[in-house]
This record gives structure tokens, C-alpha cells and sequence, in this order.
């Protein structure tokens, strides 16, 4: 590509509703992203109970103090991770949960389109590692599984 073709390219991608871009041909490659890195904050502890869900509704990233570590749920694919099927209703999965084996962990949405994602093996969640409405990119760990 030219540098005429990759402005017009960049340009096009800013003015279209993808959030990623990534292209690979012989020896040239781009990759284009709208996502901005958020940087991960501390959690606080609040003791009080819920009164509402909200839509932007987040579960903080729970964590098992164990010292053996297990294996990892990763994403399948980019997009926008959702840790509970509707706002209002609470988490597929949390820390200390069972799992086995095709088990509904979470859902990812990319391109409108809702794709659900299941344990792989059997076992105790253990850490959650994002949080809901996150974006996630492929191969990233999810959740933290000790296996039974």
C-alpha cells in the first residue's frame, strides 16, 4: 500500500463503527484501533447491599486466595465481554462457583452478534480477570479455573 491508500484507509476506518482494524498482505501489515487502554483500578469494599441494578452494571474482579493456580478460560475472539446474560440478572459464574465441562461462563459480543462461552474443563473458578462490558482480545484470559 501507499501512503495515498493508508491515509484514505485510516480515514475511512475513523468514520466507520469497527473498532478494530488489522491487515496483513506479503510484507506489509497495519493494525487500526479505536479502544482506548483503560488502566485497572483498585476495588473499595462496600458493604451495603444493592437497592438497583444498573445497566453499566460492573462485578468487580474477585479473586480466591489460593496459592496453587490453575489453568485459564481465554477469549475466543475480540470483542466486548458481558459477565451476565441481562443487566438485572447476576453472574454466569463467580469465585468459588463449580464448573464442568460446556458450562455458559460468559458472552462476548462482537459485531452485534452474541457468541457464548463455555468452560473447557471442569472445575472451581477461581479469579475473575475482566470486568463486565470490558473489551477483550483474542486469547485473553478470562477467568482463572482450578481444575477437579
Amino acid at each position: 500500500m501507499n501512503y495515498k491508500e493508508i491515509q484514505e484507509l485510516i480515514a475511512n476506518f475513523n468514520d466507520s463503527p469497527s473498532r478494530e482494524l488489522e491487515i496483513t498482505t506479503g510484507d506489509f501489515h497495519i493494525r487500526l484501533s479505536k479502544n482506548e487502554n483503560v488502566q485497572p483500578q483498585a476495588v473499595i469494599p462496600n458493604n451495603e447491599p444493592l437497592q438497583r441494578a444498573e445497566s453499566n452494571q460492573s462485578f468487580p474482579i474477585e479473586e480466591k486466595n489460593d496459592e496453587k493456580i490453575g489453568k485459564t478460560i481465554d477469549s475466543p475472539m475480540v470483542g466486548s465481554v458481558y459477565l451476565q446474560s441481562e443487566p438485572t440478572n447476576p453472574p454466569f459464574v463467580k469465585v468459588g462457583d463449580n464448573v464442568h465441562k460446556g458450562d455458559v461462563v460468559c458472552i462476548i459480543e462482537a459485531m452485534k452478534m452474541m457468541t457464548e462461552i463455555k468452560s473447557e474443563a471442569e472445575g472451581v473458578i477461581t479469579k475473575t480477570l475482566v470486568k463486565n462490558e470490558e473489551l477483550v482480545e483474542f486469547g485473553q484470559p478470562l477467568f482463572e479455573i482450578e481444575e477437579a
